[in-house]
């Protein structure tokens, strides 16, 4: 099993969280990252901060746009594993800033398979997205499912890489494995998405702003099921394959804000406008091929997990600012 892995996108939700954990397992572990300002610099810094003070970790900053950087970090740490969660993120701001989406996402994830091979590094997980599947009318989303209608830029950039990353197993015979994350939530949360938005809003008291008539619904899953799926996969690796990881339930619009009144003991006070475009209707992962072929087997259910959420919210102060 792999001991050396490099995580790109390593100061942003899931890839701190992926950082601690394998730290923990005792990974050697080099963490990428250009501090995007889609959101704080302090957020990213202070998710990093533990992992700094630790000696299996090497932290280097730059952009996966540029090949130098890449050849440097590819150089210098020779990893056994390449774990590429670095992207531009969000459906509504890809609609506004297509191009940035298109670079970041598509031509990045080419620079990282061209120094790879360059440096002959051939392991690699992608982090692809449930948005790849569009408004499908077939429930749950399958892989087999065909995702050629993505409704944004950002689900048409996450299509874009996987097959990327299909054109280099088939060329150089690289072993990548493509993960379809299901809508993640948990401690680390990025600012923009709606559980941590509607936790700090009810706790301060704000108002809540709902798209759509509150019927749309989504495949909640927590960072930890996540964490979880990766390093299956990590076990797993070899040949080409896709894999949704979610919780393979899904739960209202409305009924995710009745839940955090409930959690949170708060009224919410709810501004309704229309759906935006870009948002797909529902998400819903079949997760079967994930349980079969990696031992997926997620553990955390929406109740649980938003009851954790608040509590870390609470303990930690995060409702107090973005």
């Amino acid at each position: 099993m792999s001991r050396k892995i490099l995580i790109t996108g390593a100061a942003g939700f899931i890839g701190s969280n992926l950082v601690d954990d394998l730290l923990k397992s005792g990974y050697k572990v080099m963490g990428l990252d250009n501090f995007n300002h889609f959101y704080s610099r302090e957020i990213k810094e202070t998710n990093i901060s533990g992992a700094l003070t630790n000696g299996l970790f090497r932290f280097m900053e730059g952009d996966i746009l540029d090949p130098d950087f890449l050849d440097r970090c590819l150089s210098g740490f020779d990893p056994d594993l390449v774990i590429h969660l670095a992207a531009r993120a969000g459906v509504r701001p890809s609609i506004s800033d297509p191009a940035s989406y298109y670079d970041v996402n598509v031509k990045g994830t080419l620079n990282l398979l061209e120094a790879m091979r360059k440096k002959n590094i051939s392991r690699m997980l992608f982090a692809s997205s449930s948005s790849v599947y569009g408004n499908n009318r077939k429930i749950p989303f399958s892989e087999s499912d065909n995702v050629d209608y993505p409704v944004s830029p950002y689900a048409a950039s996450k299509k874009a890489g996987e097959l990327l990353c299909h054109t280099y197993h088939h060329l150089y015979g690289m072993d990548i494995f493509c993960l379809r994350f299901f809508t993640v939530y948990g401690p680390r949360q990025r600012p923009d998405l709606a559980i941590n938005k509607f936790t700090r809003a009810l706790m301060n008291g704000e108002e809540i702003t709902l798209y759509g008539d509150g019927t749309s619904s989504r495949d909640y899953t927590h960072i930890s099921d996540i964490i979880q799926g990766i390093e299956k996969a990590m076990r797993k690796v070899k040949g080409f394959d896709i894999f949704n990881l979610g919780e393979s339930s899904a739960i209202s619009l409305s009924g995710l804000v009745s839940l955090l009144e409930e959690k949170t003991g708060e009224k919410a006070k709810i501004k309704y406008l229309p759906l935006q475009g870009g948002d797909v209707i529902r998400t819903f992962a079949d997760i079967s091929k994930a349980r079969e072929m990696l031992g997926y087997n997620p553990l955390i259910g929406i109740d649980d997990g938003i009851e954790s959420y608040i509590d870390w919210v609470r303990n930690t102060g995060k409702n107090k600012g973005k």
